[in-house]
């Protein structure tokens, strides 16, 4: 038995077939036997054999045309079930059309009683399908001892929890046991669960313990994010896998499989509550209106493109110079979101010839502009090329968009715009300070956004950390006190546009970005959650600050207070305000500047237009004696 079920996980076809066949004629005997009290007749004794004969005859027939032995066993399902029951039935109802045409046109006799008929339907789908599941019981424990045990806990009360855990019970790789399952809520109704006991969340730790825990997976996914973090936290100081499941959505044909569970990243610990959006607001200002996005093939831009989807805009443009993302975009467009309604347009902000161009053949109504240069200590080492794209591109599209009496300009900053102590965010600054001066003077409604950092964003730490811990280390970290403000990309964006939709004009909305994260804690977090150990498998090194670089981030300046909107996490910040007839001069001179490449004069010159910009950890701070 243990190499039947062990060794020959295929068996032949044709043995399934001959036990379905003895199995129909154990069943056709049993129901004769059931019918007569176990006192056949010699009418129907001596004419047996026929019965055999016909009930094989049928059966052979139909389980050929069918081939339902050609399933494997140890994966019998509901599926599989049914094809038995469906088998059962055709073979049942040609016993039933063969007796009438016997009976009327033959021999006036019935082959088979039409009482049999039906007790022989219930006891064949019995059988077979016991026989099955026997089998499939029978290979899993045999396997079963040769595996060492996982014990493992299901955080959730949901529909969820009970299919994780029929899932790994299923799973023939490796021996799953499910130790408990865990209320995040703490209701205390549920006791226990198709056989599994129910806890409060309090008790995690004692089961850990006590069951010597392996792995926790998550469920639910409405859990509040800070007892989420909570419960992870835990598991991660006792050296316990936490694993989650994708979206019922992305279940393959709407099954759940284990290779779909995956371990949790440091995105999930970052969460927050779902932002509760103003849809109908955000719809009315997009609704059949053209959209222009500037930087669509960015992080930011792209994921804007993707959020104004939902919404039903007349059509959408996304613009960029970078050709493979913005292919991407556009499979991701046609093929994920079966929206149609977009121009893909390859082109450079700062080259006023495509501008005019795009402006005059779409005519956009509305403006998200994301493009800009962003990453911290390439722009520190190229100021002439932080002022062209971050500048000079956000004033060629912020003049064609007055040009073009755009609707509303909405522009994508930075918080490192507020006390600029770096070349890009100097740039921002005066990119924001320019548009706004630029409100009240003509039609369109200019509006500036400002947050921190984003998840999985290009450039973020995050996928540097992931790509150094499979490199097998070491994490570099700037500074062991350096911290951040983070955000998932579709939550920035989501603000984005309810900012946009809630703006009249000339503000500037900062966005809530929670607490801030220390680096080195996000660092080791990361790698106790790939199942490494700090000092053992991988080590942190800190490379000092970089050129420009803050300790602490800011979401307002010194001299900025704010002012709460209609949406709890958006605020408007009441922002120092500048001379244009002095301002404008001034950036149109050192715009003009760009042609010579002098990155001390572009910086003194920046400089000159934002007295707060005060030089950090770099060469410029000359500038500021």
């Amino acid at each position: 038995m243990l190499t039947f079920f062990s060794i020959n996980k295929h068996t032949p076809r044709w043995i399934i077939l001959l036990i379905d066949l003895t199995v129909s004629i154990l069943s056709i005997v049993f129901a004769f036997l059931l019918r007569f009290n176990f006192d056949i007749s010699n009418t129907y004794f001596d004419a047996f054999h026929q019965v055999i004969l016909f009930v094989i005859i049928i059966r052979l027939t139909i389980f050929l045309a069918t081939r339902s032995y050609a399933g494997i066993i140890r994966f019998t399902g509901t599926k599989d079930a049914i094809r038995i029951i469906l088998v059962i039935t055709w073979s049942n109802l040609i016993y039933i059309a063969v007796n009438f045409v016997w009976y009327y046109y033959i021999s006036g006799k019935y082959i088979i009683p039409f009482s049999i008929i039906l007790i022989d339907f219930f006891v064949s789908i019995f059988l077979m399908t016991t026989f099955r599941l026997m089998v499939k019981t029978i290979y899993a424990e045999v396997n079963n001892v040769f595996k060492e045990e996982k014990r493992i806990v299901i955080l959730g009360t949901d529909e969820n929890a009970i299919v994780t855990k029929r899932v790994l019970t299923r799973d023939n790789d490796i021996k799953y046991k499910v130790a408990a399952f865990i209320d995040p809520y703490d209701t205390g109704q549920k006791k226990q669960l198709d056989g599994v006991k129910f806890y409060n969340s309090d008790k995690l730790e004692q089961i850990i313990n006590k069951f010597q825990i392996a792995e926790l997976i998550i469920t639910d996914k409405n859990i509040p994010p800070a007892k989420k973090q909570e419960i992870i936290d835990l598991c991660i100081e006792n050296d316990i896998n936490v694993l989650t499941l994708p979206d019922v959505k992305d279940w393959i044909n709407g099954e759940l499989s284990y290779n779909q569970i995956r371990k949790i990243n440091i995105e999930d610990l970052l969460e927050r509550a779902p932002i509760q959006l103003d849809v109908d607001k955000i719809k009315k200002d997009i609704l059949e209106k053209v959209v222009l996005v500037t930087g669509a093939a960015g992080s930011i831009g792209s994921e804007i493109v993707i959020q104004l989807t939902k919404f039903r805009p007349k059509r959408i443009i996304a613009f960029d110079q970078a050709e493979s993302p913005l292919y991407d975009l556009e499979l991701e467009l046609r093929e994920k979101h079966n929206f149609i309604n977009y121009d893909i347009v390859i082109g450079d902000v700062t080259n006023i010839v495509r501008v005019n161009k795009l402006f005059d053949t779409f005519k956009p109504e509305i403006v998200y502009h994301a493009a800009a240069y962003k990453h911290v200590p390439m722009m520190e080492n190229n100021p002439s090329e932080a002022v062209r794209t971050n500048i000079l591109g956000t004033k060629i599209i912020a003049d064609k968009s007055v040009e073009y009496k755009v609707n509303k300009f909405v522009m994508v900053s930075t918080d490192k715009a507020v006390n600029p102590t770096n070349v890009m965010g100097a740039s921002k600054r005066i990119a924001e300070v320019y548009i706004q001066n630029l409100q009240n003077l003509n039609h369109t409604a200019f509006i500036t956004t400002r947050f921190g950092n984003v998840l999985g964003s290009n450039g973020s730490v995050i996928p540097r950390f992931k790509q150094q811990i499979e490199n097998g280390g070491p994490i570099t970290i700037t500074h062991p006190d350096i911290t951040r403000y983070f955000m998932t990309i579709p939550e920035a964006c989501q603000l984005v546009l309810q900012a946009g939709a809630i703006g009249k004009g000339g503000e500037i909305f900062i966005f809530d970005m929670g607490k801030s994260v220390k680096i080195v804690d996000l660092a080791k977090k990361m790698i106790k959650l790939s199942g490494l150990k700090l000092g053992r498998d991988i080590n942190l090194k800190y490379t000092g600050l970089r050129p420009g670089e803050k300790l602490y981030e800011e979401l307002l300046a010194d001299k900025e207070k704010t002012m709460p909107t209609m949406h709890e996490k958006i605020m408007i910040a009441q922002t120092r305000k500048y001379n244009a007839e002095e301002l404008l001069p001034k950036i149109d001179f050192m715009i003009n500047q760009l042609k010579n490449h002098d990155n001390f004069e572009i910086v003194r010159l920046m400089k000159e237009i934002l007295p707060e910009f005060i030089s950090k950890n770099s060469s410029y701070e000359s500038l500021d004696k």
